[in-house]
């Protein structure tokens, strides 16, 4: 099945936006870099967020899930600069 990255994009850039005020407010932010032939959706955490421990559940807790919503096609949010895990 072919995926329409030029839809999910679109979605992927709302959700995003959604949020970003609560990204923002804690000094972070997150960029779309590419959604991948798999619906795999990439992002590159910003500010904070390239550093923080809780990135991980914000991805996948507040991103992924939005995104999934939005874009039900969507299989992951990977960030391509994930901090280490101590």
């Amino acid at each position: 099945m072919s995926i329409n990255k030029e839809i999910i994009e679109v979605k992927v850039l709302a959700a995003l936006d959604q949020l970003r005020p609560f990204l923002e407010a804690d000094g972070g932010n997150m960029e779309l870099v590419e959604i991948k032939d798999d619906a795999t959706v990439v992002v590159r955490l910003l500010g904070a967020c390239s550093d923080c421990s809780m990135s991980m559940m914000t991805l996948k807790v507040g991103l992924e899930e939005q995104v999934k919503k939005m874009a039900p096609e969507v299989k992951q949010v990977v960030a391509i600069n994930m901090p280490e895990l101590a």
